[in-house]
């Protein structure tokens, strides 16, 4: 019998950038890179525990914004166009080192690999991975869960309580259509959480959500098993924090695994290193230069002398750092049991999925080797889910988180600075304006204002991403997120002033409905107030 629980928590989120009036936009570039890097490596993986029996829970958010784009025929397409050029330059590559035997192997190393993805992508999943994620779930192996609709961080957007509903509510509706279930959990944005939020997320039948660690141990009352035990909020919802010790060996830029000498350099790819004519058809058509996904240095040290990647070592280092995080959980957990009475303790090691495979290469191979281990070379604890533990102890703490995210400094600098608290005038002034045109127009609308007012929706729903703030704030890219900011905001107004007016100019709305086309099915009046 487990002493103990480690619930493993991947958050897969992407912004929606979809460009089709660009037949190459840098931006979607995003998604291509995530599909190849993560989200194909991560099914692999999975399918491949499966198929050699190995039983393992892991709770994955894929988000509402990343299930569209991943079920876009359009981005699709193009991605499926990218892997036939990454395979096009893994054969030039292996031509260009056929005489140098150390860059030689990585680039076949490197064809190999994309060839694989190719062949997975069209053969294995036939282009549709949120079905290959859905029949894991439904195998038993992944608890998949939601996320605000398009990453709204929720704390900023309490002055309008309607709109806090339509990001939930909208994406619960959304993972219906694509899952066939209720959501049993919820990935707040940011873990963006404040007080009463839970009984937003109860209408929706969701059962839990996560928090930063600070969040339980300055919950009120003060909770009796710290951060490894959740609590239920006063609307029944549950709350599980995550457990620092996990994630500082695995996030920490110092100490954590990534880090290590042998695992492939994240920036050291041929897209720039190599002669631009040689590279051009492989980066911007414009000539700038970007990553292709060939990279044959590892990360060596704090040097510019980086040496060559060895893929047997770096899949080496894996093992022993899986076998190094499973023995850490394995002490943290006895000590936590022989702490907490009758509770067992659940350690929630939550993580950005993009993580594994497209910031550390190795990732996949991690948690391979990790889950496999904890599968057959100890007993300490066992991989669940939060729903698995709500089954095992249906009774828990009743306290109140308070307001609080993950973000640095642990509430909402991130997403409110001088960089980008311009955004949220015009945001709280269109989300007063929508609730209003929610409210005034009736459910007998005529199809051509009832398409402009589920539109207004959608473009209100964009301006809300999370993302444009944090990116502001972060200083990169900054220019294209104030760009989307400013457009979803600008064709809101648009779209709400001729609704008003009695004036919709249909071609024009056709056009914005065929750019920006994410969640078909919304319906407007998810904002009426009451």
């Amino acid at each position: 019998m487990s002493l103990g629980s480690l619930a493993l928590v991947l958050h897969a989120h992407l912004p929606f950038v979809r460009h089709p009036e660009h037949e190459d936009f840098l931006e979607e570039d995003w998604l291509y890179e995530a599909i190849s890097e993560t989200y194909l490596p991560l099914l692999l993986v999975f399918d491949k525990l499966a198929e050699d029996g190995i039983k393992f829970r892991v709770t994955m958010t894929l988000s509402p914004t990343l299930v569209a784009m991943l079920r876009d025929e359009l981005l699709m397409s193009r991605y499926a166009r990218r892997l036939d050029s990454l395979c096009e330059l893994g054969a030039r590559e292996v031509h260009r080192t056929r005489d140098a035997p150390t860059f030689g192997r990585l680039a076949r190393f490197h064809r190999e690999h994309f060839e694989s993805l190719r062949t997975a992508f069209h053969e294995r999943y036939r282009r549709d991975l949120v079905f290959a994620f859905r029949r894991l779930q439904d195998a038993g192996y992944l608890d998949i869960l939601t996320c605000n609709a398009t990453h709204g961080f929720l704390p900023l957007m309490q002055q309008v309580p309607e709109a806090v509903r339509a990001q939930v509510s909208v994406a619960a509706n959304h993972y219906r259509q694509n899952f066939g279930r209720d959501p049993a959990g919820i990935w707040l944005a940011e873990c963006g959480y404040y007080p009463g939020l839970e009984r937003v997320l109860a209408n929706e039948r969701i059962r839990y959500f996560f928090v930063d660690t600070h969040a339980l141990t300055d919950a009120v009352p003060r909770p009796l098993h710290g951060p490894y035990a959740p609590i239920f909020t006063e609307a029944g919802v549950a709350a599980y924090a995550r457990d620092p010790e996990s994630s500082q060996q695995v996030w920490s830029t110092e100490h954590g695994y990534p880090g290590d000498p042998d695992y492939r350099e994240f920036y050291r790819d041929i897209g720039w290193d190599l002669d631009l004519d040689y590279i051009r058809p492989y980066i911007q058509p414009t000539g700038d230069r970007k990553n292709t996904g060939f990279k044959y240095f590892r990360i060596t040290g704090k040097t510019n002398d980086k040496q060559p990647y060895d893929p047997d070592v770096a899949r080496e280092r894996a093992a022993v750092h899986a076998g190094n995080f499973l023995y850490n959980r394995e002490r943290q957990i006895e000590y936590l049991a022989s702490r907490l009475g009758g509770r067992k303790p659940v350690v929630v090691a939550p993580y950005d999925a993009e993580l594994f495979g497209h910031w550390w290469f190795e990732g996949p191979m991690f948690l391979d080797f990790l889950i496999r281990k904890a599968a057959s070379d100890q007993k300490t604890f066992q991989l669940v889910s939060p729903s698995d533990d709500l089954r095992e102890y249906p009774e828990n703490q009743v306290a109140t988180p308070p307001l609080s995210s993950w973000g640095a400094g642990g509430y909402s600098h991130m997403w409110l600075d001088s960089a980008n608290d311009w955004v949220y005038r015009h945001l709280h002034h269109c989300a007063k304006q929508m609730v209003e045109l929610a409210r005034d127009f009736p459910d007998d609308t005529g199809s051509l204002p009832r398409r402009a007012l589920n539109q207004a929706a959608r473009e209100l729903l964009l301006a809300q991403s999370s993302d444009w703030a944090f990116i502001m704030k972060t200083g990169t890219m900054v220019e294209y997120a104030q760009r989307r900011t400013r457009e979803h905001v600008l064709r809101f107004q648009k779209l709400h002033d001729q609704v008003r007016a009695g004036a919709i100019d249909e071609p024009w709305l056709t056009q914005v409905e065929g750019r920006d086309n994410l969640f078909p099915e919304l319906d407007y009046r998810i904002y009426r107030p009451g």
